[in-house]
């Protein structure tokens, strides 16, 4: 079998015929204008599907498997070992006792069938044992914890993209989220451009991803009745989308969370392509979307965030020319369909259009052809045709393949078509000249058909799939903050342990604000906690006798400063920034700086305070101009000593990354960079010892009839000389005469029995000459593909540190904490009113 092509069966010289014998390999490339297959069911369509993605896994190409059925959970039952053990667990008792067997016999009759099936085809234990290897399986199961579940909702919240540069990208991802959620709560057919629950939606959306801002389901549904903008186009908002209707649509929205079975929605593993794609190592995974217990408008729900979030995923990819991975969806019945337009079909259409230039290919199964949107699927470039059911359906597909193709023998098509038995396919591939009929090989994977719920976490056990929910949250740090919201300082002594109170008559600090040189800087913290957030973040009840009476500064050092790594060696030009927050009686002595690290966007902060506001006057250090200065050089030094950004390289494979790729995404540059240079060398390889194999079958052939004509020889000058003998025994003739003809006769025999040996010889040869090129090619080709696969981990990793010259202040200097003054009772609390994030 060739290394780079996929091992899907054996040709077919008519529908119905046995194997010419000849393999039938599918180049992994042609994927990119993406693959159509259709068939009846019982045609042998799951099969072959299931062979494709075994060869994809087999090349190291990551997939996407949606399985609606559940009969692709049998992707994850390989069994090097191929005993009775490993099958009886999967054995359907039912059938075995319809069969009058027990569970034992059916193990073993079944492990048989595959062990002889498996050697009918040519495949080993060890190629199962390569399968198996090959990439990380796991099944997952959305809207359920049979499996791994999925956490569809974080989908919804702010993208890693900036908003500015991506804005098409991530409007269409708004455009699909959108959909998808109106269609989980009823709206069918939705316009973008004519419905308003949409375009309100969308702009909600729109206003918090332009800020990076996360939006939450909860967060969603409290905008919907009180969007953050007054007006949607040319009218005001409660002209377009009056507040009852709004309340209206917010209910609908709040049955999803107010729904105890949407909330294993909520929980799982996060809709994040590369991590679904591959392993944190770099392995690729072949990550299975099992369904089948979903409803109809789940399942549409799920598909369509899945797409979205591919398509993004994908648009932020480098173009690619060789397959980067593989989407399969087992049935696209109801997703691609001809006259509607589901949520579905538009991420689809986009993807079937533009992934090709990504490297990721398209895998559509259907059977009912008569269902799909031809016209769609005009970029297919590869049809995998099965028996199929009516005469309607064959029709359709002649129609769909004529518009797609541009043109094609229809006759020819329809009788081969007709005439497909179980297993057999034609295969149109635009790559090529002629379409070919095949028949599917036998998979490596146990087909036990469909899977219950129950049986997927012992499925993913078998894989190794585990997860939890540590697991699933990233990783977060939380430094400590300058001044934490729980945190309340009283008047006049501070206290970390209750809110603060004073007597009603008096008021904190001063109206006058605080006098600094010119040199010192000063920066005001927004209000950007209400008064509703400021208390839930203290973990206090907000009464109707709490109020508001004013606003109080505290100082603090305010410090943000931007370090920029640059080494053009290693593709290095990264800008980290680094923003501390210290309360005033914090900072004192030797200061441990990340300490007091936070998030704090430098344009966040004002040049005026908030009206009447009332100001604490700092202390020293914060007092004068040259204590800050020294504080600024101490910064400045600890982000020189301890920042440094890791690069990567792979010297032998030129490949060189800074810290803003992550090492599963540098692995996975590495692997493509090495199996780009694999096939090429491959390819170089291959063509010269094909050339070679070639020459010699051409030097067996020419022997072949050489050594026809010879033997053809050899029986005439057999029976001529026994026709000589016939006449020396008969005496006719001179007796010398006689003699002389029977010695030559004799001879010339002699002659052609030789000339018959000789070519026997050089066949042999020949022979033997092309089985030790093919041996040797096969060691070399072992050889290249073992040197390029231990090149990618060749990886080191080298820390980047900055210059002194890189490390920029654009703040440094006396930031003004808010506090809402809030009387509560006889009592006035300070509380925080600015929160990190």
């Amino acid at each position: 079998m060739t290394p780079t092509g996929f091992y899907l069966g054996r040709l077919l010289s008519s529908p119905r015929s046995r194997e010419t014998g000849e393999a039938l390999h599918y180049a992994p490339n042609d994927l990119l204008t993406h693959a159509i297959v259709t068939g009846m069911t019982g045609s042998g369509k799951t099969g072959l599907c299931i062979g494709l993605l075994e060869e994809a896994a087999l090349q190291e190409i990551p997939a996407l498997v949606i399985d609606p059925k559940g009969d692709l959970t049998n992707l994850l039952l390989h069994f090097p070992s191929l005993t009775p053990q490993d099958f009886r667990p999967w054995i359907d008792a039912d059938s075995a006792r319809r069969r009058g067997v027990s569970l034992e016999q059916a193990a073993e009759e079944t492990a048989r069938q595959w062990k002889e099936g498996l050697a009918e085809w040519g495949i080993s234990s060890e190629r199962i044992l390569a399968l198996k290897n090959a990439a990380q399986f796991a099944i997952y199961t959305p809207g359920s914890d049979a499996g791994i579940p999925v956490s569809v909702l974080v989908s919804m919240e702010s993208p890693s993209l900036p908003w500015e540069g991506n804005r098409e990208i991530l409007r269409e991802k708004i455009n699909s989220a959108v959909t998808a959620l109106l269609g989980l709560i009823g709206f069918e057919n939705i316009d973008p451009i004519q419905s308003r629950e949409h375009i309100l939606l969308a702009n909600i959306f729109e206003e918090a991803w332009k800020e990076n801002r996360a939006l939450s389901l909860p967060e969603l549904i409290l905008q919907t009745q009180n969007p953050p903008f007054q007006k949607l186009g040319a009218f005001p908002l409660e002209n377009f989308f009056p507040e009852k209707d709004r309340m209206d649509l917010a209910i609908r929205l709040n049955n999803i969370l107010a729904a105890p079975a949407f909330e294993i929605w909520r929980e799982g593993a996060p809709l994040d392509i590369p991590s679904l794609l591959y392993t944190p190592e770099g392995r690729p995974r072949h990550s299975i979307f099992y369904l089948a217990h979903l409803s109809e408008t789940e399942r549409m729900f799920f598909v369509t965030l899945l797409f979205s979030a591919l398509e993004t995923w994908m648009r932020t990819q480098p173009g690619a020319s060789s397959l980067r991975a593989l989407v399969y969806m087992d049935e696209i019945f109801g997703y691609l369909p001809p006259q509607k337009n589901p949520p579905s079909k538009a991420p689809l259409l986009r993807m079937l259009k533009q992934a090709r230039a990504y490297g990721v290919g398209l895998l559509l199964a259907t059977q009912n052809p008569v269902d799909v949107d031809y016209k769609a699927l005009s970029n297919a470039g590869t049809w995998f045709i099965g028996k199929l059911q009516t005469e309607q359906d064959k029709n359709r597909l002649l129609d769909g393949l004529e518009s797609a193709s541009g043109g094609l023998n229809r006759r020819v098509f329809d009788k081969q078509i007709s005439e497909l038995g179980k297993r057999a396919f034609l295969l149109h591939n635009v790559h090529e000249k002629e379409p070919r009929i095949f028949r599917t090989r036998w998979a490596m994977n146990y087909l036990a058909g469909p899977l219950t719920r129950a049986q997927i976490p012992a499925l993913n056990e078998l894989a190794g799939a585990a997860f939890s929910k540590e697991s699933a949250a990233p990783a977060e740090t939380t430094p400590k903050p300058a001044a934490s919201l729980s945190d309340f300082q009283p008047v006049p002594a501070p206290s970390a342990s209750a809110p603060p109170r004073v007597s009603a008559p008096d008021l904190p600090g001063s109206r006058t604000r605080p006098a600094f040189p010119a040199s010192v800087g000063e920066y005001f913290l927004p209000l950007n906690l209400s008064l509703v957030e400021a208390f839930d973040a203290a973990k206090l009840p907000l009464t109707d006798e709490d109020s508001q009476i004013g606003i109080l500064y505290r100082p603090a050092l305010v410090a943000v400063a931007q370090t920029r790594f640059l080494n053009r060696k290693y593709n290095v030009d990264t800008l980290i920034t680094r923003a501390v927050l210290i309360p005033n009686e914090e900072v004192s002595g030797a200061i441990r700086w990340d300490s007091y690290f936070v998030s704090l966007d430098p344009d966040s902060l004002g040049e005026t305070p908030a009206p009447q506001a009332r100001f604490i006057p700092p202390q020293p250090p914060l007092d004068k101009a040259r204590p800050l200065a020294s504080l600024k050089r101490d910064f400045a030094d600890m982000l020189y000593r301890t920042l440094t950004v890791t690069a990567r390289a792979n010297t032998a494979l030129k490949v060189y990354a800074g810290p803003n790729v992550t090492s599963a995404e540098f692995m996975q540059t590495c692997a493509e960079a090495a199996r780009a240079a694999r096939d090429a060398e491959i390819d170089k390889v291959s063509a010269q010892y094909e050339r070679k194999i070639r020459t010699l079958k051409n030097k067996l052939k020419r022997e072949e009839r050489e050594l026809k004509q010879d033997e053809e020889e050899l029986s005439e000058r057999k029976w001529e000389e026994l026709g000589t003998h016939a006449e020396n025994f008969l005496g006719i003739g001179r007796s010398r005469r006689r003699l002389s003809t029977s010695l030559t006769k004799h001879r010339l025999t002699q002659q052609a029995k030789a000339d018959v040996e000789e070519s026997i010889e050089a066949i042999e040869d020949y022979q033997a000459q092309i089985e030790e090129l093919e041996a040797e090619l096969e060691e070399t080709l072992e050889e290249i593909r073992d040197r390029w696969g231990n090149l990618v981990n060749d990886i080191e990793e080298i820390p980047i540190a900055p210059k002194k010259a890189d490390i920029f202040l654009p703040v440094f200097g006396i930031g003004w904490m808010p506090y809402y003054l809030v009387r509560r009772g006889e009592t006035i609390s300070q509380i925080p009113a600015w929160g990190e994030g």
